[in-house]
């Protein structure tokens, strides 16, 4: 139904300043001359920030140490206050520290930059091929009836495609994603093949 990019961003004056860090490519030149000595906050093992870092440490070839929070406004208050040098989070929760200027953006982590800022470069500018989003879909108790999963298709479809929908998930910093049952589930398939090789190779588990 719905996608919204996720973003690396680091502490602006306790990290990304103090390092002389102004790109991803920055932060990855570091990390490797550095391995071990940059950190990382998240909402938890296994949470979507912990799987997104481990995919950025796999793809850049870093080692940084992963610290996990009981949540997501606890990771982001690490990172705020200086206690992690960098996070993945949720554009649409990261936003206004961004504007603010307490928080640096390095990259989004979709696909191609986001239209909402379309400054912060793709973190597949730096990495082909890098592509991590959050996303919500809607699914139906198994063996729902195909008409009925038509209708609703249909439904969300048309509501989705609406522009007052559009202006609303706009200011979420949200992108509307209407699709078919087929296509939502070769989606869903993908996912889980590439988030379950992440976990195998990271040892990810959840507490």
């Amino acid at each position: 139904m719905v996608r919204v990019p996720n973003v690396l961003v680091m502490n602006q004056a306790a990290a990304a300043a103090r390092l002389k860090i102004d790109s991803l490519a920055d932060l990855i030149t570091y990390a490797r001359k550095n391995p071990g000595k940059l950190n990382y906050g998240s909402g938890g093992n296994g949470s979507a920030g912990h799987l997104a870092g481990e995919m950025f440490k796999q793809g850049a070839g870093i080692f940084a140490v992963h610290i996990p929070y009981n949540g997501g406004n606890p990771a982001q208050l690490a990172l705020l206050s200086g206690q992690v040098d960098f996070n993945i989070d949720n554009l649409a929760t990261a936003a206004a520290n961004i504007k603010s200027g307490k928080l640096k953006a390095l990259a989004v982590t979709s696909a191609r930059r986001s239209a909402l800022m379309p400054k912060v470069p793709a973190m597949a500018e730096t990495l082909p091929g890098f592509e991590v989003d959050t996303w919500w879909g809607l699914v139906a108790p198994a063996g729902t009836p195909r008409d009925v999963v038509d209708r609703l298709n249909a439904a969300f479809t048309a509501a989705l495609k609406a522009p007052e929908t559009q202006q609303r998930f706009a200011l979420l910093m949200a992108e509307p994603v209407p699709t078919t049952p087929e296509q939502f589930g070769q989606f869903m398939a993908r996912e889980r093949a590439r988030y379950e090789a992440v976990v195998k190779r990271s040892g990810a588990k959840v507490d």
